[in-house]
């Protein structure tokens, strides 16, 4: 079912559950207040996360998030052989991210793309080039620097304009990521144990 059907679906219910709680009728003084609040709440525009990094953040709440940045790149799976020429290192990984205030942002990873069944098998946790560097000596090895690892990994943002990339681009090369997977793409079901793939260890590819 579409997002909005759902979110339509839920605010019915809710409103059908708060008729029927039996709580005393407000009184004129209480419904002029509840109506003044929404009426200020209407002017207020909705919250937003970081506009250059989640450019359609507008189109649905910001619960729904993880599909405002697309990115899709190479060089995201543990190949099974540490050869260029295997075909894991040339899949693409569709990343579907969110940013948050803090500077932030996490970045779903599906084999396919985002669509009704398609299901995540891990994730990516970005970070600023500043907090990282906060990072204990021992952690920074997990961390890939975007500034490098975007062109090796062919990085592309399919749903933006030109402009809307170009100005994605400087945030992005500074920052830094880590991919954790719980599923290989080609099992049913999450495997064994979660594992952080080292994605500047990964062979560079045939361009």
């Amino acid at each position: 079912m579409h997002i909005k059907s759902l979110l339509i679906a839920s605010l019915l219910s809710l409103s059908a559950g708060c008729a029927t709680t039996g709580t005393a009728p407000q009184t004129e003084a209480e419904h002029e207040h509840v109506h003044a609040s929404s009426s200020v709440a209407a002017l207020v525009e909705p919250k937003r996360y970081n506009e250059t990094l989640n450019p359609r953040q507008t189109e649905h709440p910001n619960v729904m998030g993880f599909n405002d940045l697309h990115i899709q790149a190479i060089r995201h799976l543990k190949p099974d052989i540490m050869s260029i020429e295997d075909p894991k290192l040339q899949a693409i990984v569709h990343h579907h991210c969110k940013a948050y205030d803090d500077g932030t942002f996490v970045c779903l990873m599906f084999p396919t793309g985002m669509k009704d069944q398609d299901k995540p098998i891990g994730f990516e946790y970005i970070i600023t080039t500043a907090q990282f560097n906060t990072l204990p000596e021992k952690e920074k090895h997990y961390w890939h620097y975007h500034k490098t690892e975007v062109g090796r990994a062919c990085a592309t943002f399919p749903d933006l304009t030109k402009a809307e990339a170009e100005k994605i681009l400087p945030a992005v090369h500074e920052t830094y990521g880590k991919v954790v997977y719980f599923q290989k793409p080609e099992d049913k079901f999450p495997l064994g144990e979660p594992y952080v793939l080292i994605v500047q260890d990964m062979p560079d590819v045939k361009k």
